[in-house]
């Protein structure tokens, strides 16, 4: 329980403390007008109350890796804990606020135009591509895990096809609709249970009859019965997505930047949002070796048959809740993905618009760009989960990477503090090259564990040799006179 508190007390302190100096980093500008006051349109760019705009934030980037993922990725051992503290304060946060405040400098633009200006064109057409096939590809996820969990706690004629093909029809509402429209009025009802639903545990676990074995005292290692085959690096930092640090959540924060009345609002919304993510996915980490009993007790729950971390979830929510408490807590669970694959599929739309430049204050112009969307999403939802999620979390993390270079250059592009994005876009460049080279195939390449790991820090090293360079450039350019300019 003392671990539990004092990652619980570093979160919050982290907000105050290192969001504060992120902040003054970049230079917020309480004077500017920000796009949604400039220019509003009445669809996408809308001012909307604070409160609002950060629970959407908080549940579009809430889908189900603080949850699931917190599970999956607790089973490594303590060292979760860790990493979702340190990577939500230092990694996640900061990706997310800075990502945000970028687009509201450039007028709300999407995530491979920020991307794409300052790593290049050829960058940017790869971004535009990856970044809308990732939010295609959260779409279909994240319509197919809720519409299990609902069609568990409703009478058996509304299974898990009809729940799918009900949250499908309000992806399409709600990516074309504006979005003070349904997201603006249904998203604090969603918010309302996803904070009971962390609140209702949490209390649990303080005041209930749970013990937390966190397992600090006998160290670090790999719990996991396969330790080496999963190890905790890589593997551990790409189960745990969305819980400490998401490149999906990029994608997200410029639309919620064309709703932001003031830039000193800006650190509540996106830096706050991520650490509230942060507490939800402790909350989940605890919660599972609570119930179970331990790291070793998890893994015999989730390796027995019909077991899953969405079972798992139901299991703490009913027992520890009772029926109803249990039912509203699952709900909020719910919520989580729909509330991100929704937002999910509206990204996609405005990633197309900027790069067309085709307004969006028409309908149909909307619907012309989504016919598509929605097609690819609905030929996914077809393919088996796993091969979808497997692709989805690293594909979720190497597009952080991108942000974490894009951010990195802009900042020391400005003579800004750099080192505060450039640690961990170092950091999650090795995660990523050397997860995709170590996971067996077909999921990666299944090269051996030095080998990869290896790879990835020579690809790290390369990055930061030409981020060097470029620094040596913008460094010339400074001390030339003006007549050499």
């Amino acid at each position: 329980m003392i671990s539990f508190l004092i990652s619980l007390a570093v979160l919050i302190g982290g907000y105050f403390v290192y969001g504060l100096f992120v902040e003054k980093v970049f230079g917020i500008d309480a004077s500017r007008k920000t796009p949604a006051v400039e220019r509003p349109d009445g669809v996408d760019f809308i001012p909307l109350p604070t409160w609002k705009v950060f629970m959407i934030q908080f549940l579009n980037i809430a889908g189900l890796g603080p949850i699931f993922g917190a599970i999956m990725g607790v089973m490594f051992g303590p060292a979760a804990f860790l990493w979702i503290v340190l990577g939500t304060i230092f990694g996640g946060a900061v990706h997310d606020f800075l990502s945000a405040m970028i687009s509201l400098r450039k007028g709300g633009a999407s995530l491979p135009e920020i991307v794409g200006d300052e790593l290049g064109m050829t960058v940017r057409q790869v971004m535009r591509v990856f970044s809308i096939l990732l939010l295609i590809l959260v779409g279909a996820v994240f319509v197919v895990t809720p519409s299990g969990l609902i069609a568990s706690m409703t009478p058996g004629w509304m299974d898990a096809r009809f729940w799918a093909v009900a949250i499908f029809i309000y992806y399409i509402l709600a990516t074309m609709l504006p979005v003070d429209k349904l997201i603006g009025n249904l998203y604090p009802l969603f918010g309302g249970a996803l904070l009971f639903m962390a609140v209702a545990l949490m209390c649990t676990l303080f005041f209930g009859d749970v013990t937390i074995p966190d397992g600090f005292s006998e160290g670090l290692f790999n719990r996991k019965a396969d330790a080496a085959g999963q190890p905790v690096f890589p593997m551990m930092f790409v189960s745990i997505a969305c819980g400490a640090i998401s490149g999906f959540h990029a994608t997200q924060s410029p639309m919620m930047a064309r709703c932001l009345k003031n830039e000193k609002l800006a650190r509540p919304v996106f830096y706050g949002a991520m650490v509230a993510e942060g507490i939800v996915a402790l909350i989940w980490a605890a919660a599972a070796i609570a119930f179970t009993g331990g790291y070793v007790e998890l893994q015999q729950y989730m390796a027995a048959e019909g077991h899953s971390a969405g079972s798992l979830v139901h299991d703490i929510s009913i027992s520890w809740l009772g029926a109803v408490g249990g039912v509203l807590a699952i709900i909020g669970v719910v919520a989580a993905p729909i509330t991100t694959g929704d937002t999910a599929l509206r990204s996609a739309r405005l990633i197309v618009a900027d790069m067309t430049g085709f307004s969006q204050k028409q309908m149909w112009h909307r619907a012309l760009l989504c016919l598509p969307i929605f097609g690819v999403t609905f030929a996914l939802m077809m393919i088996d989960f796993n091969v979808l999620w497997r692709y989805f979390a690293w594909s979720n993390q190497t597009l952080s990477v991108f942000t974490l270079w894009a951010v990195t250059v802009y900042l020391a592009r400005r003579g800004r503090f750099y080192p505060v994005t450039l640690l961990p876009a170092l950091f999650m460049t090795v995660v990523c090259v050397s997860y995709i080279l170590h996971a067996p195939v077909p999921e990666g390449f299944g090269l051996d564990y030095a080998m990869a790991v290896g790879a990835g820090m020579a690809v790290a090293a390369v990055m930061l040799s030409f981020f060097a360079k470029f620094l040596r450039s913008v460094r010339a350019a400074r001390v030339q006179t003006p007549a050499e300019v």
